[in-house]
């Protein structure tokens, strides 16, 4: 019986992974389009802890600051670096900073219609622009911390 079970649900839940893993979305996107179609990404941006002095820094950010993220929702450091950048955003609040994000396709030939122009090697890649000049690029992994980076980028 236990073997008859297990044989269901492998045909049930098989499918559905290998899905999953296969999902990518494409182009512009939403927060909340991303979190709709990967609902355990929710579980990172809960169990993200911003540093808190760092967040009341970015919350006093008096200029606009544009930040586009180029990502995989196909690749682990996107799902933890963009994850934790959505806690950090929810808890910064800051009209004044605005985010883009594009998804791009896993196969390396896909991609030019999506990174046309940004010199795009690695995901996720959060390009960060101020008076439409780009100041810095936090690429793949943060030095320190997502928002930490952001910040250094933002006042040097």
């Amino acid at each position: 019986m236990k073997k008859i079970i297990l044989t269901f649900l492998c045909f049930i839940i098989l499918p559905f992974i290998s899905v999953y893993g296969k999902l990518e979305l494409l182009g512009p996107l939403s927060k909340e389009e991303i979190l709709e179609n990967f609902p355990d990404w929710q579980v990172e941006v809960a169990s993200y802890v911003p540093d808190q002095e760092v967040i009341e820094k970015l919350q006093s950010i008096p200029s606009e600051i544009k930040i586009e993220i180029f990502l995989g929702t196909w690749c682990p450091d996107t799902k933890r670096n963009v994850s934790a950048y959505f806690k950090i955003m929810d808890m910064v609040d800051n009209p004044f900073i605005m985010t883009s994000y594009i998804g791009i396709p896993r196969n390396n030939d896909s991609r030019k219609p999506f990174i046309e122009g940004k010199n795009i090697m690695k995901v996720p890649t959060f390009i960060i622009l101020i008076n439409d000049e780009e100041k810095g690029r936090i690429i793949e992994n943060p030095t320190k911390s997502v928002e930490e980076d952001v910040l250094d980028i933002i006042i040097k």
